[in-house]
């Protein structure tokens, strides 16, 4: 991502730009690896997580992957700034952070497995940057939507930021706060252009720009 912001704090809401009431690009429809809907309505039982691990395109990659994903998108989320574009985003005065829509079935992989990946792929102690990229969008964030998500997001957090700690690494600077807050949307996301969309899938840029720090260091595994 080579438009990279060098704004190492959220800008505030005031200062924020003004966006737009709705898209002025053309949304992807079709996951181009998976096949299935980026769009809702999704199937009965498949839920959403938003996951912020740096830059989105490698990020979705390693989301896609894991079994038992109905389907990922990237887009934007957790700033002021209604439907931005990506170079807006770049600027750093949306507020938002690059984030990957997660949408599962707990029946056929669990929660805690996907936070699993989350951990294990990125560095969350890094604040505003992972590896080169530096500025607020490549914060480390977690966006629930469930109270099963809410309540294993802040477990492994703790349990994760330990271990770091134990390694030497700083404190986990990951945000954690819910997306949807009492059936109220309080964190919209709002989707990337098509052209981010599974960005490094075999049929559109299979050796694009991925990067990604990562600590090596694995989640325990938690108590019941």
């Amino acid at each position: 991502m080579w438009l990279t912001s060098r704004r190492l704090a959220v800008v505030a809401p005031e200062h924020a730009l003004p966006g737009r009431p709705d898209y002025d690009f053309p949304l992807a429809r079709t996951h181009e690896v998976l096949g299935s809907p980026l769009l809702e309505p999704f199937p009965p039982g498949v839920v959403r997580l938003y996951l912020g691990m740096g830059c989105f395109w490698g990020a979705e990659k390693r989301l896609w992957a894991l079994p038992g994903v109905f389907t990922t998108a990237v887009g934007y989320q957790g700033g002021t700034t209604p439907h931005p574009t990506y170079h807006e985003v770049c600027t750093g005065r949306t507020g938002h952070a690059e984030m990957v829509l997660v949408a599962y079935d707990p029946a056929a992989v669990s929660t805690l497995d996907v936070l699993r990946l989350f951990w294990e792929h990125h560095d969350p102690t890094q604040g505003m940057r992972q590896g080169n990229d530096v500025g607020t969008q490549y914060r480390s964030a977690v966006y629930w939507t469930t109270a099963e998500q809410a309540t294993l997001a802040e477990r492994t957090a703790r349990a994760y930021d330990e271990v770091l700690r134990a390694e030497g690494f700083d404190p986990i600077t990951t945000e954690l706060a819910p997306a949807i807050d009492d059936g109220t949307v309080v964190r919209p996301f709002y989707y990337a252009e098509a052209y981010h969309q599974q960005y490094l899938a075999p049929t559109k840029h299979p050796h694009g720009y991925d990067c990604h720090a990562h600590t090596g260091v694995l989640l325990p595994d938690l108590e019941p």
